[in-house]
Parts: structure tokens; C-alpha cells; sequence
């Protein structure tokens, strides 16, 4: 079973390597329902990722710590 358009899944990959005898971390998310990859040379780009809308989707709210439920 698909799951519905408006339910996204990633798996999320971290790890650490050096640049310019510096360590920065490294990111790539893997679409569970397609495969699909992208990676990030930077938190703040896999972050601007994930806080952008889908398609011009709209999103929810900021809630603050309000826990989010399905209902």
C-alpha cells in the first residue's frame, strides 16, 4: 500500500568528513517510497531542505511545543 501524498518518509544518513583539515558534517536523505537520494554538503542546506514547502505546498503552523497528532 502507497502511502498517501501527503505523508513523506526519509531516511536520514550523518556523518562526518574533513575539509581543509577541518571535520564538517555531511547529509543525504533517501525518499523511502521512490529510492530516490539527495545529498548535502551542509546542515543548514539539508535543514533549508526540509523546512521548504513540498511543491508549493502549504504547511502547518508554527505549533511551538505543542506535540503534532494525525487528529
Amino acid at each position: 500500500m502507497d502511502p498517501p501524498a501527503t505523508y513523506k518518509s526519509y531516511l536520514l544518513r550523518l556523518w562526518t568528513a574533513t575539509y581543509d583539515g577541518e571535520p564538517v558534517w555531511l547529509a543525504s536523505l533517501q525518499n523511502t517510497a521512490t529510492g530516490q537520494r539527495r545529498g548535502f554538503s551542509d546542515l543548514e542546506s539539508l535543514f533549508a531542505y526540509l523546512a521548504a514547502p513540498a511543491g508549493g505546498e502549504k504547511t502547518a503552523p508554527d505549533r511551538g511545543d505543542k506535540p503534532i497528532t494525525d487528529n
